[in-house]
């Protein structure tokens, strides 16, 4: 009895267990979306970057750095002579370019990069001048100045030799800008809130709808298509923050990502989804060898005949095929098969590559052939 007791209330806890465990592959709402009007903005300025050790710009080559430093110190008081054009090493002409946060107050800080424009070897050591930084609307958004932090290396010789390691003529500034501007947002109009799909899918917007309503009550989500979601949410600033706070921790079953290859032909590297699927088919592989070799030879003139040595050219060339592989993909080959059976026959990426075109143009391969 005692037995039957223990059994019973293990298979009650396990029960109980199973019933708080989370959903599995779930997401949280945050990782699945995005709200609507809710963004960074991009900034860009133009600036200076002075102090450099000698490996700013050629100004020969750079007008434009010398124009802004003249334009500079005109605001100073300082007028340069009209035939006066200073030929400085320690100034680099840059961009700067920041992301100002949605909600990002006046006051607050945000992370700057320096990139240089002209011809600086380094931006090492510099230290960036003031600059108003613009949004696309042309206002300013923040002001950037301070100390260039530079994550490359370089050293360079008297006879031209040089080494360099990562880049040296893009640098960041921690905390580098200060906000000016807050950017207005309808975060505080009331209404409903919109979360755009990162991914659009009628099937991900169906369930994130349906696990919405199961937290917040029954028609409190609507889908609008197959990328966005619009939510009933309070009118109330502190209601709508706290209610934004539970919507976006809610758990969703996302769909299954759809069947497709990804192809980098620059670099060879291949992605098989995992939904990916192959009729039966056979696949014959093999490769084409061809080897050209050099060996000059000496043409040497008969005594006394006043000729002059030569030296003659001589090529071989030669076409060698490597013995082919023929393997058949059986009917619902999965990915493991298939990587399997390319292991099998040692295919190389650019052979993998032409087996999957071919493929999909046969029409064998059910999965969209996507090449970047």
């Amino acid at each position: 009895m005692n037995r039957w007791m223990r059994q019973v209330t293990s298979f009650l806890v396990l029960l109980l267990l199973v019933g708080v465990l989370p959903i599995a592959h779930a997401d949280r709402i945050k990782d699945l979306s995005q709200i609507a009007g809710v963004r960074q903005n991009p900034l860009i300025g133009y600036g200076l970057v002075v102090g450099l050790d000698g490996s700013g710009d050629q100004t020969s080559q750079a007008p434009f750095t010398t124009q802004s430093l003249e334009n500079m110190l005109q605001r100073f008081g300082v007028t340069m002579p009209a035939n006066v054009r200073p030929q400085l090493n320690n100034v680099a002409a840059v961009m700067v370019t920041a992301e100002l946060p949605a909600f990002a107050k006046p006051g607050q800080s945000i992370d700057v990069v320096v990139s240089s424009i002209g011809n600086a070897k380094s931006l090492r050591g510099g230290t960036l001048l003031m600059t108003p930084l613009h949004g696309a609307d042309g206002h300013t958004y923040a002001v950037a100045q301070g100390n260039v932090i530079i994550g490359g290396v370089s050293a360079h010789g008297k006879s031209g030799s040089s080494v360099s390691v990562n880049i040296n003529n893009t640098g960041r500034i921690p905390d580098g800008a200060s906000v000016e501007r807050a950017v207005p947002n309808a975060f505080a109009d009331g209404g409903p809130v919109v979360l755009n799909l990162n991914t659009p899918s009628f099937t991900t917007a169906s369930r994130m709808v349906k696990a919405i309503d199961q937290a917040f009550g029954v028609d409190a989500a609507q889908a609008l298509d197959a990328t966005s979601v619009a939510v009933h949410a309070p009118a109330q600033v502190s209601q709508r923050v706290a209610f934004l706070g539970r919507l976006q921790n809610v758990q969703v079953d996302p769909a299954s990502a759809p069947a497709q290859v990804i192809i980098n032909a620059r670099t060879g590297t291949i992605v098989i989804g995992a939904n990916v699927r192959v009729s039966p088919a056979a696949v014959a592989s093999g490769g084409i060898v061809v080897s050209i070799g050099e060996q000059p030879g000496i043409s040497q003139p008969a005594p006394f005949s006043k000729g002059q040595t030569a030296r003659v050219p001589r090529s071989s060339v030669s076409i060698t095929e490597q013995g082919g592989h023929l393997f058949k993909l059986g009917p619902d080959v999965n990915l493991e098969q298939i990587v399997r059976a390319m292991n099998r026959i040692g295919a190389t990426p650019n052979d993998l590559i032409s087996i999957l075109q071919a493929l999909k143009a046969a029409g064998a391969l059910h999965a969209k052939l996507v090449v970047i």
